[in-house]
């Protein structure tokens, strides 16, 4: 029998041919821990088919779900992560204020191991060795960033272009890409350059070892002052 979780959805992020969905639980009239939802799949990837709901659509930030769950599937870097039951439709129940978004705010402090960085990021990765964290999920408030469309690899012949989100929290700069696909929609339909942004709330991530390292990326991106769009 299904194990049901409520949770707020923080996160519809890219993950190859799926998505990562993620947010914290709701427990009464406050939040719990952070859940992922995986799929049984190699590299765990949720597709259209297992999150949608029974009106066909997808979930969207804020939105409040019930989710069929089997059991809990946590690994030493991913210890949120909970097996879908794939043959039952999510439940969206509601809307989560964007008013209350301070209260899903997760204790101040680095972003996991600062003082590792990739070519084109800042402080966007963490060894391998050093990955393993009680929590891959953080939800942050940030007063400024700036968002940038370019494209990364141009100088290794790749010309497809990603948009990165450069901010500092806790006295540390933070150039992390975004896999948030609705930011990525609007800002990609733009010019290269940097496009400022106030006072919005970030979903944090750390990804699954890839080549030694494990990336930090912006999963979920909310403008409180907006109604937001479809994911």
């Amino acid at each position: 029998m299904a194990i049901v979780k409520r949770i707020v959805c923080l996160a519809n992020s890219r993950k190859l041919s799926g998505r990562c969905i993620a947010g914290r639980e709701l427990l009464g009239s406050r939040p719990g821990p952070w859940i992922r939802p995986v799929s049984a799949r190699e590299h765990e990837e949720v597709s259209e088919n297992e999150r949608q709901f029974n009106d066909g659509s997808d979930p969207r930030l804020l939105d409040i779900i019930d989710i069929p769950l089997i059991e809990p599937r946590a690994n030493p870097y991913q210890r949120e992560n909970w097996l879908l039951d794939p043959t039952e439709y999510w439940v969206r129940v509601g809307q989560f204020s964007r008013t209350k978004l301070a209260s899903l705010v997760g204790r101040s402090g680095p972003l996991w191991l600062n003082g590792c960085s990739s070519y084109n990021g800042q402080n966007d990765r963490i060894p391998t060795a050093q990955a393993e964290a009680d929590s891959s999920l953080s939800l942050i408030s940030v007063d400024k960033l700036s968002l940038k469309v370019f494209a990364p690899g141009e100088a290794f012949g790749n010309p497809k272009r990603r948009v990165q989100a450069r901010f500092r929290s806790c006295g540390a700069d933070y150039w992390l890409f975004v896999t948030d696909p609705v930011v990525e929609r609007e800002y990609l339909r733009g010019e290269d350059g940097e496009y400022p942004l106030d006072g919005c709330y970030l979903t944090v991530s750390v990804g699954e070892p890839y080549d030694g390292f494990s990336y930090k990326f912006v999963a979920g991106l909310i403008d409180p002052t907006t109604d937001g769009g479809a994911q």
